[in-house]
């Protein structure tokens, strides 16, 4: 038996493979520095959530939201922080993530 694709039900939004790997990349990256400690991902028809948590009894640090119908107004990425305030919006993920990568680059180096 081969790999069977998880299921993904009709007009579900979702992460691709190379999307996924990008931001579990960061994910592994602020776990080995300390930082986070779970995620949870949510898959609906609007939008595809991936949250990061510090500790799991808490409300997410950053939220990286896929929202595919904003596509072609502002972007269909968003990061999102804590308090529920958009941290930055854009077409591609590379960018959205960037606050997070400079966050990422200050722990490391205390």
């Amino acid at each position: 038996m081969g790999v069977v694709p998880f299921p993904k039900a009709a007009g579900q939004v979702g992460f691709d493979r190379a999307e996924l790997t990008r931001i579990l990349d960061l994910y592994g990256r602020m776990v080995a520095a300390g930082h986070w400690r779970d995620y949870a991902m949510d898959m609906g028809r609007d939008a595809a959530i991936f949250s990061a948590f510090r500790r799991a009894a808490e409300r997410p640090e950053f939220r990286i939201e896929k929202r595919p119908a904003l596509r072609n107004r502002q972007g269909m990425w968003a990061l999102i922080g804590e308090g529920g305030a958009v941290l930055k919006r854009g077409h591609e993920l590379g960018p959205v993530l960037a606050p997070v990568e400079r966050r990422l680059m200050k722990l490391v180096e205390e």
